[in-house]
């Protein structure tokens, strides 16, 4: 641990080049941070901050690696959508270290991806939507199966405004017209995987209460597997209500087996899963940042609480 430094005289000698180097440091990371904090009080990635390549004082990297954690899917687009999104995390954010781990299905493994940074300090991001068995557990134990990379977990992407984007932008794009605010006759599904885990669920329908808010008329949350109501049944409540225009919310991250079933309910207003929509990558970067700024030891395993 570094020893605090002691207090100048009144009458100090000029900085040496290396305390110069430490403040100019501590000057950058303050302003990146200052930086994340965009108009509607979401923290985002700087995109103009010191070089994460540059070497730090004590010889190594400035930024530890960004692990996407993708759960894998045996749809081959689903692995070419989250390598799209990866390349756009890339672009915002030139020479960070970006890999992908899957927690099964498809390579790399998260545990290969860890091999390949012993030695090295890492940030988990999981590119999934909510808390749940994947997030809670799987996640901490590959880390702790890893003890040569210093690890921290970042939180899930859901919920978030920045998810709020991407669900809009993905409903323009299948036909939804933002006239239909406050409409009596619109509704939206919002499809997710489902989970028996209950904060999952909860963060489910805090999600479709803000996409409720941005759209001004009803999100019924519905699932594919493991809890109710389904797509179908949702459909049916809506319509008992006169809301005969339904859309379909895909509240995935890349395409799949259940985000096809979702979609096959309402074949013309079902938007495509959130992929590498823009708010998507800016949304990894903020919550790799959040973690890698968390007020803890650099190499605990910690398991940020959903912003």
């Amino acid at each position: 641990m570094t020893e605090p430094a002691p207090e100048q005289s009144q009458h100090s000698p000029p900085l040496t080049d290396s305390t110069a180097h430490l403040l100019a440091r501590i000057t950058d990371q303050l302003g990146a941070q200052l930086s994340l904090v965009s108009r509607n009080g979401t923290r985002r990635p700087m995109h103009r901050t010191r070089h994460p390549d540059r070497p730090a004082a004590d010889g190594g990297t400035s930024a530890p690696a960004l692990v996407a954690v993708a759960h894998g899917s045996r749809d081959p687009q689903a692995l070419r959508t989250v390598l799209a999104l990866l390349d756009r995390v890339r672009e915002l954010r030139p020479g960070l270290d970006v890999r992908l781990g899957h927690i099964e299905l498809n390579a790399p493994l998260l545990p290969d991806t860890l091999d390949e940074l012993r030695g090295a300090e890492a940030v988990l991001v999981p590119l999934l939507l909510g808390r749940g068995t994947h997030v809670k557990r799987d996640l901490p134990a590959a880390a702790a199966a890893a003890p040569g990379v210093r690890t921290r977990i970042a939180a899930p992407l859901g919920p978030h405004p920045l998810l709020v984007e991407a669900l809009y932008g993905r409903l323009v794009e299948a036909g939804w017209d933002p006239g239909d605010r406050d409409s009596r006759r619109a509704g939206v599904i919002l499809a997710a995987a489902g989970s028996r885990d209950p904060d999952s669920a909860q963060d489910t329908r805090r999600t479709a209460r803000l996409l409720a808010e941005r759209l001004g008329v009803p999100v019924v949350p519905a699932y594919a597997s493991a809890t109710t109501p389904t797509v179908p049944a949702a459909l049916r409540a809506l319509a008992a209500r006169g809301r005969h225009r339904a859309f379909v919310a895909s509240y995935f991250t890349a395409p799949g087996r259940f985000a096809s079933v979702c979609a096959d309910a309402v074949p013309h207003r079902a938007a495509a899963p959130l992929g590498a929509h823009p708010a998507m990558a800016r949304l990894v970067l903020h919550r790799y940042e959040q973690a890698r700024t968390a007020v803890a030891s650099a190499d605990a395993v910690s398991l940020l609480a959903s912003a």
